[in-house]
């Protein structure tokens, strides 16, 4: 568009270039400041707004072109400038940089609510769908102007002034409490450690945790050991330790992040934003945010949810119960007469799976060094994609840690991939993709994976556990989402679906773990070479099923903790709010609360849509079974999957993304059947005739 081709040539005749206005193919991390961002920012949004009054002012009559797509194209810099800013701020963060955070925050939310409530470009889209029915225009585009159109109105478009007002202050509002909350779980984090000095206080962990501890004291110049909250550190400890005293310790800490009561606490925070979102509900005409959020996801409808929620809930529960009451045997001679608490549960669940499946994650550990797992998985994707992975060592990083890819296939230049694998006091916990720029026609995809594995000692690699294996994979599957995108306008592209549908293909990549044929290719002992035994790999995949409907009613807890957030007005403790909601097996324990630190629901894009593991889940779980019929490395079924599913984006609704692929709808009980659980017959029936009268009884408590 000719308005944002003269705004580039204005940029690029400045002599005293700030690197983040250019117009870079990657990002600048090593002439870019931090005092950047903010005059670059500033200068991409006084640019943007000069687009939006060209488009909004342009004399011409609306049209796809000079309407919807310059509205697509309209904040192109903010997007490329905030994609760096926001995501350094997850994983690399300092508090220079966020104290620009909370200052431009506020202004980029303001600018994108001034562009969504706007109701001169709202009408002259309205136009352009008056112009255009349905058939008219071509797949993607039709979806571009369904999707422009819905969020002009989701936005609050046609409210009058004064409710519009509201929904404004409210959003900008939201924006700054989300940040706040985020931070407020890192420092929190950050902030508390286990400091042991004498032997005997490791009893039972391995020698890797021992060391990793030893060299995260040594670092902070201490003796001793220390243990912190990140997970590489606080899982193993709770895995392995034989200290129940000091188990309990860590688990008490862990569970009260965000909610000690300290500088940091977010139970303030957990109400403000559960007020605010329901109000901005009940402005746009909804009976709470979760209804909101769900007309906009594949469940359609809280009903529809609840349904799915009630459907895996009722088989699951007697499942999960039995796989409680056999770990909780395995702990019967420790405990005598004590009480099974929350912090035995990993101890003695890893005892059992080690006696019954002769499944040591620490024996296991030493055939996945990180560089093997992570070659094994750039095979994979040359078997099934034909694509490679080429080291780029020029391209400018962040962070020394971070190593960053060239893909390519046969035919093309495929997009770059960066990786950050190791935890620091700067990131936040937990793995997860993102991108610093999505695929748009011609311009291909910069993709980052982000995760916290342990770091490499003095003496050993980096060494996974099997459950870091699957988190790889998992988070890989979303970076194959957005590298193989292939659409025309950048908001269809790669993981930007429904929010239901986009774990579908991270979690459909985490079966090859379980797959002797894929373990071959790379599990060797990072000392000797040896290749991962196969009774090892048959302990794998026996254990396969191991606290399988523990680990679902977990997931459905925190799905129902979600939803009871935001379908409620208000709040008084987020940790009062979380027990009623979750189906509470062991003992709950004062002050420990998942919601004080539930960044995905509070601070991130799950908020209503936790469920949405379990939803694509079943959708995977339906979609591996072709896999498996046809062969993990059919290349045919491979290039389906692809030209179906990944390449497509968000330009169709996924349940027409899933016929395409697997020619029917989807089976609902496919993932129960693969956790080798019948489905609850009363629940099917319900579902079949549509009679939705139980879910108002349907909770899991």
């Amino acid at each position: 568009m000719v308005f944002l081709t003269l705004g580039l040539k204005t940029f690029n005749n400045n002599n005293n270039m700030n690197p983040l206005l250019e117009n870079w193919d990657l990002p600048p991390f090593d002439r870019m400041q931090i005092s950047d961002y903010e005059p670059a920012l500033s200068a991409a949004i006084d640019e943007a707004e000069r687009n939006v009054e060209a488009i909004a002012t342009n004399t011409d009559s609306p049209t796809f072109e000079n309407t919807v797509e310059a509205l697509e194209n309209v904040s192109s810099r903010i997007d490329r400038i905030s994609a760096v800013m926001f995501n350094l701020n997850e994983c690399c963060t300092s508090d220079e940089l966020q104290n620009v955070v909370e200052r431009m925050d506020p202004m980029l939310t303001r600018f994108s609510l001034k562009v969504s409530t706007d109701r001169r470009l709202y009408e002259r889209t309205r136009q352009v769908a008056n112009l255009h029915p349905v058939g008219s225009l071509d797949v993607e585009q039709q979806t571009l102007l369904e999707r422009t159109l819905r969020s002009f109105i989701r936005h609050g478009v046609a409210l009058e002034e004064e409710a519009r007002n509201e929904y404004l202050r409210n959003e900008e509002e939201l924006s700054t409490l989300k940040l706040r909350f985020s931070q407020n779980a890192l420092a929190d984090t950050n902030n508390w450690t286990l400091h042991l000095t004498a032997e005997e206080d490791l009893a039972g962990l391995p020698e890797s945790v021992r060391e990793a501890a030893h060299d995260e004291a040594a670092a902070r110049g201490l003796s001793g050991w220390i243990f912190t909250l990140a997970q590489p550190s606080y899982g193993p400890f709770m895995t392995y330790s034989a200290r129940r005293d000091l188990r309990e310790k860590m688990y008490r800490a862990y569970g009260s992040v965000g909610g000690r009561g300290n500088e940091h606490d977010n139970n303030a925070v957990i109400a403000r934003i559960v007020e605010l979102r329901s109000r901005q509900a009940r402005l746009l005409g909804y009976d709470t945010y979760c209804d909101y959020v769900l007309e906009d996801r594949m469940a359609g409808s809280l009903a529809n949810l609840r349904l799915f929620m009630q459907r895996l809930h009722r088989p699951v529960l007697p499942a999960a119960k039995r796989d409680l009451d056999e770990v909780m045997a395995e702990a019967a001679h420790d405990l005598r007469h004590e009480t099974f608490m929350p912090w035995d549960f990993s101890y003695y669940a890893e005892r059992q799976k080690q006696r019954l499946f002769s499944f040591d994650s620490e024996l296991l550990r030493p055939y996945f060094r990180l560089e093997n797992v992570r070659d094994g998985i750039f095979n994979l994707y040359n078997r099934l994609y034909g694509l490679r992975f080429e080291r780029d060592a020029s391209a400018p990083v962040y962070h020394p840690d971070v190593e960053v890819f060239r893909v390519t296939d046969s035919c093309r230049f495929i997009g770059m991939l960066y990786l950050d694998m190791f935890p620091r006091s700067s990131k936040r916990s937990g793995a997860w993709m993102t991108e610093f720029r999505g695929q748009h026609g011609n311009v291909r995809p910069l993709i980052q994976v982000v995760c916290n594995f342990s770091k490499p000692t003095a003496s050993t690699p980096s060494l996974l556990r099997f459950s870091e294996v699957e988190t790889f994979m998992h988070e890989m599957g979303h970076a194959m989402h957005g590298l193989l995108s292939q659409v025309r306008y950048e908001s269809l592209g790669g993981t930007n679906v429904k929010r239901d549908f986009v774990e579908l293909p991270s979690q459909l990549m985490e079966n090859w773990c379980y797959e002797p044929e894929f373990l071959d290719t790379f599990a060797r002992h990072w000392k000797t070479g040896e290749q991962l035994p196969h009774h090892y790999v048959d302990n794998i995949r026996r254990a396969q099923n191991h606290l399988a409907a523990w680990l679902c009613l977990r997931q459905l807890n925190l799905g129902m903790t979600d939803i009871a957030f935001h379908t409620a007005e208000r709040v008084d403790r987020a940790e009062k709010v979380e027990a009623d909601a979750m189906t509470n097996l062991l003992p709950r324990v004062d002050g420990c609360c998942t919601a004080t630190n539930f960044n995905h629901i509070f601070s991130g894009g799950y908020a209503s849509g936790y469920y949405g593991y379990k939803w694509a889940e079943t959708l995977e779980a339906d979609i591996f079974g072709r896999f498996k019929a046809d062969g993990i490395f059919n290349t045919a079924t491979a290039a389906s999957f692809r030209r179906c599913i990944l390449e497509r984006g968000g330009t169709e609704h996924p349940a027409v993304l899933f016929r395409n692929f697997m020619g029917r709808d989807p089976d609902p009980d496919a993932l129960l059947r693969r956790m080798g659980i019948e489905p609850n017959a009363d629940v099917v029936k319900a579902q079949e005739t549509g009679d939705t009268s139980s879910k108002d009884g349907m909770a899991l408590n």
